[in-house]
Order: C-alpha cells, then sequence, then structure tokens
C-alpha cells in the first residue's frame, strides 16, 4: 500500500471530509439527525483536534518527525500516548465521525470506515514494524501494555 503514502494523513482527512461533504450533499442515502442533535458532532470534532494536537505536540518535544516513516529518534509513551498508541491516528478519524455527524446523513458516514481502513493498513501496521525494528524490545512491550486505538 505504498500509494496510500504519497498523501500524508492530514490530507487523507481532508479528502474525507470532501467525500463526507459530497456523499451527504449528492447521495444522502437517509438523514439520520437533525438539528440541534447533530451539534452534538462538535464534541468527538474538538476532541479529535485536541488528541492529534496533543499527539503532534508530544512528538515535537521529544525532537522525533511526525511525518510518518521518517526515522524516529524517540519513542514517545507518555501523556496521550499512554492512552493510544496512535493518538493522532485516533484524532483524525474523531474528527471525520464529528464531521460526518454535524451533517446527519447515512452518505456523510461511509467515507469513515475507508478512511479507518486507509490509516491502519497504510500506516499504523507498517509504522509498528519500522518502530520494533528501530526500538526492538522496548516497543513491543509499550505495544503490549497500550492499546492501537483505544
Amino acid at each position: 500500500m505504498g500509494w496510500v503514502r504519497r498523501i500524508i494523513p492530514p490530507g487523507w482527512l481532508l479528502l474525507a471530509a470532501l467525500a463526507s461533504g459530497a456523499l451527504h450533499r449528492w447521495l444522502p442515502l437517509a438523514q439520520l439527525l437533525h438539528p440541534p442533535v447533530t451539534w452534538l458532532g462538535l464534541v468527538p470534532l474538538v476532541a479529535g483536534l485536541i488528541l492529534t494536537s496533543k499527539g503532534f505536540g508530544a512528538f515535537r518535544r521529544a525532537g522525533t518527525p511526525v511525518i510518518p516513516f521518517r526515522r524516529c529518534t524517540a519513542l514517545v509513551t507518555t501523556g496521550v500516548y499512554s492512552l493510544t498508541r496512535n493518538p493522532m491516528y485516533l484524532g483524525i478519524a474523531l474528527m471525520l465521525g464529528g464531521i460526518a455527524w454535524l451533517l446527519g446523513s447515512v452518505g456523510a458516514l461511509l467515507p469513515l470506515p475507508i478512511l479507518v481502513w486507509i490509516l491502519e493498513c497504510g500506516y499504523i501496521r507498517a509504522e509498528e514494524h519500522f518502530l520494533e525494528e528501530i526500538f526492538g524490545g522496548t516497543y513491543r512491550s509499550y505495544k503490549s501494555e497500550v492499546r492501537r486505538w483505544l
């Protein structure tokens, strides 16, 4: 799935958000939620922004690259990384889920499982292998203690 990596994860979020909007507009299938309930979509959207920002900040403080597959210089295991091994990817999924909730239609939800699959198969699995090569037993121990998503 090397073709997936030509676009960095925020780019996939943008594409998926555009697809959610387009599907909501032109293929809504069914409107599941209506205002004011749709406004609750702000909760996962904001939670995703915070989680992604915290993960990004932890990488910056550790002095390790944020761009996937760049040579890591530190294994970050504290803060949000003690709750999930992939807070930035989880945040991206939450953001798209929040966008779909705000739109409220079945069509808007369709890109979410595709985005999660792209993140899982195109990035996470390969990154785990990459991190095991770099950090060995330390990463395997961390992996056994902290869940991939939640």
